[in-house]
């Protein structure tokens, strides 16, 4: 399983190889799959453009998920994260930038695996929350 993150914005330190053995914990872990997956970190004028692109909302958003060919599962596809966003939401939510940025990590990872939170009822932020609990950083 091959997991990419990528840190193409510079307004903030991120820790990109303990985001990226995060990653790895979290699908190893869950068991939900074992494709591979890239997360892109970015900031809000990038995050701002692919949502005007590809969801026709001009505002930047905290994360986006652009799942692969659904018969290809040797690799899900990539998450694009804001961290501009990630930081303002870490502030307002009193937690660290690293917690927020791997909330945002299990939020997209449940989208390439093809849950949607606006059809199903609830189960995705079920699901998102004990994922959360049982592998996100504490602080």
């Amino acid at each position: 399983m091959e997991i990419l993150v990528l840190n193409r914005q510079r307004r903030e330190k991120v820790p990109a190889q303990e985001l990226r053995e995060f990653a790895r914990r979290l699908a190893e872990g869950a068991g939900l799959s074992d494709a591979g997956f890239s997360v892109c970190l970015v900031s809000d004028r990038k995050i701002k453009s692919y949502n005007a692109t590809y969801r026709a909302i001009r505002q930047p958003t905290d994360v986006l998920s652009f799942p692969d060919d659904p018969g290809e599962r040797s690799y899900l596809g990539d998450i694009v994260i804001s961290v501009q966003t990630a930081s303002r939401q870490a502030f307002e939510m009193e937690h660290s930038l690293r917690r927020e940025l791997e909330i945002l990590i299990v939020h997209g990872y449940l989208h390439l695996l093809g849950h949607d939170h606006e059809t199903d009822h609830g189960r995705m932020m079920r699901l998102q929350r004990k994922l959360v609990r049982d592998y996100c950083h504490g602080e």
